[in-house]
């Protein structure tokens, strides 16, 4: 029974140790003005989509899928992060074709700022041009990263029902 209850803690401790705290930043909105700041959304799951710079249909079925199934996630924050500048990112915004009528903002990273400093790999060759990996990152809601997925190529994502699963299974913890 010791020996259990050993490696139980071991395993919390290992599950606790891996949270790690993230600095408040805050992004505004290009399609509704609108700002985050992560410090305000403490009580909430926050999840970071970290798109890609330029012209991605991968993003756009990505985006569309999530706001499309969000409504069911009530207590989660989605937070969609493209780098481009304004006009690229409202010209994208655009091809949003969402039934859902509570569309999500999208907001900037001035040249992918947040990205770097949350150690988003760069160095990925899209378009001519050399971008950020897609990635997404669950914050709690003690305003600590408990998970990372970082995609390999622009049509490597995490879909939103893996995201659904991982969030129940952290909200079990």
């Amino acid at each position: 029974m010791k020996y259990i209850k050993l490696i139980l803690l071991t395993v919390l401790f290992g599950l606790t140790a891996q949270a790690q705290k993230i600095e408040n930043f805050k992004l505004s909105s290009v399609t509704d003005k609108s700002t985050f700041t992560l410090k305000k959304a403490k009580g909430k799951f926050v999840v970071l989509h970290f798109l890609l710079k330029t012209e991605c249909p991968y993003c756009i079925r990505h985006t569309n899928e999530y706001f499309e199934k969000s409504g069911s996630l009530p207590n989660v924050i989605q937070v969609f992060i493209k780098p481009d500048n304004e006009q690229e990112i409202k010209e994208w915004a655009k091809k949003i074709k969402s039934n859902n009528s509570n569309l999500y903002p999208i907001y900037q990273d001035r040249n992918a700022q947040l990205a770097d400093r949350l150690n988003i790999p760069s160095g990925y060759q899209f378009h001519g041009q050399i971008v950020h990996y897609p990635a997404l990152i669950i914050i709690n809601k003690k305003g600590e990263e408990v998970f990372r997925y970082v995609g390999k190529n622009n049509s490597d994502r995490f879909s939103f029902d893996k995201l659904k699963m991982k969030l129940e299974e952290l909200e079990r913890r």
